[in-house]
């Protein structure tokens, strides 16, 4: 079985958990390792049953947060059954608008960033 699995590095962990909670209903599945200084090593999210991983920034590691670049690398694509709603969720959890959602080919899709400089794409399908 092959699988891929989204890996974010944050600034904050614990503010992430609660960002992705209330956008996204992210909920933690039980996979925590916490480093002796309090950072998040690794924590194993859901979204609607889709596995996200995050962990704090640690460059002993090499994981580097946007903000510690000055920007993000990717983007996170979430298709959902509603773009809307899940697009006011996520700027109302804090998220900052990049692009309102729109129709575009057979789906609806709108642009945020997270509060972590993470770039998500939030779509549904049309009809």
């Amino acid at each position: 079985m092959t699988r891929m699995v989204p890996y974010l590095t944050v600034h904050d962990g614990a503010a992430a958990i609660e960002f992705y909670a209330a956008a996204f209903g992210a909920k933690e599945t039980g996979e925590r390792y916490d480093e002796e200084d309090g950072r998040i090593g690794f924590v194993g999210l859901e979204i609607d049953g889709e596995p996200l991983y995050l962990s704090d920034e640690n460059h002993h590691y090499g994981a580097y947060a946007p903000r510690t670049l000055g920007h993000g690398t990717s983007s996170v694509v979430l298709h959902v059954d509603d773009a809307d709603a899940t697009y006011a969720r996520a700027v109302a959890a804090g998220g900052t608008v990049d692009r309102e959602p729109r129709d575009q080919g057979d789906e609806r899709r709108g642009w945020v960033f997270d509060p972590f400089g993470h770039h998500w794409a939030i779509c549904s399908p049309l009809g």
